[in-house]
């Protein structure tokens, strides 16, 4: 199983992609400070480590010096921060990828996945493709069948249909899709989840779908309902 380490000081960002995290079949372990990360990777044989900038106790750009030190472990730095300098002091002290908040939970997943294909060529990514009914998702090329049928749906419209349809029969606040697809720092409101669910059915609906639907909970959400 392979073994991550999520370590940033915001509670709800580290509680979101420990649930990505695990959908994605990882063995999790969380850290909110800089020298917690230190105790945690020399303890524990990471395959992996999401790493974020701004940290108590000690920031993640030395919390990346100091791993490096004694450890190849692949280190993906996160930061509200995109200041070009930034970056590239980042890659530069050894991080092998770098995310700028905010971000989807999607989009962190994708990156470690890439991150992890490029160390162990052998990696498999086989879980990321989703199968119901006539309904099959491939979120590693974000392509989408219904039948035989082609649906073109953006990034954003992909991720949405597979937070749901992974879930069957789970509803979905708008606030929690909001959060886990857009981002804890997003700015806007719920009306955007409410305009991507309009669309992404619109289109769904284009191919006969009669086991499955995304349906409206009044007053909570959403979520991927099947007909048994």
């Amino acid at each position: 199983m392979t073994r991550i380490l999520i370590a940033d000081d915001n509670k709800q960002i580290v509680s979101i992609l420990e649930e990505y995290a695990k959908k994605e079949g990882y063995s999790v372990t969380t850290a909110f400070e800089g020298p917690s990360v230190l105790d945690k990777v020399h303890s524990i044989d990471f395959d992996i480590i999401l790493l974020d900038v701004m940290m108590p106790g000690m920031d993640g750009f030395e919390v990346c010096r100091e791993i490096r030190k004694f450890s190849n472990v692949p280190i993906i730095m996160i930061t509200a921060l995109g200041e070009d300098f930034e970056r590239i002091m980042g890659l530069d002290i050894g991080a092998d990828d770098y995310i700028v908040k905010p971000f989807s939970p999607g989009e962190v997943m994708a990156r470690v996945r890439a991150v992890l294909r490029r160390i162990s060529p052998n990696y498999e990514t086989n879980d990321r493709i989703f199968s119901y009914e006539n309904l099959k998702i491939n979120l590693d090329e974000y392509i989408t069948y219904i039948e035989n049928t082609r649906i073109y749906l953006t990034k954003r419209e992909t991720e949405l249909l597979w937070t749901l349809a992974t879930n069957k029969n789970k509803v979905f606040s708008r606030d929690n899709l909001l959060n886990t697809l857009w981002g804890v720092d997003y700015y806007g409101d719920t009306r955007a989840v409410d305009s991507h669910i309009k669309r992404l059915r619109a289109k769904l609906d284009e191919v006969s779908h009669s086991g499955w639907e995304i349906k409206t909970i009044w007053g909570v959400g959403y979520k991927f309902e099947v007909t048994e």
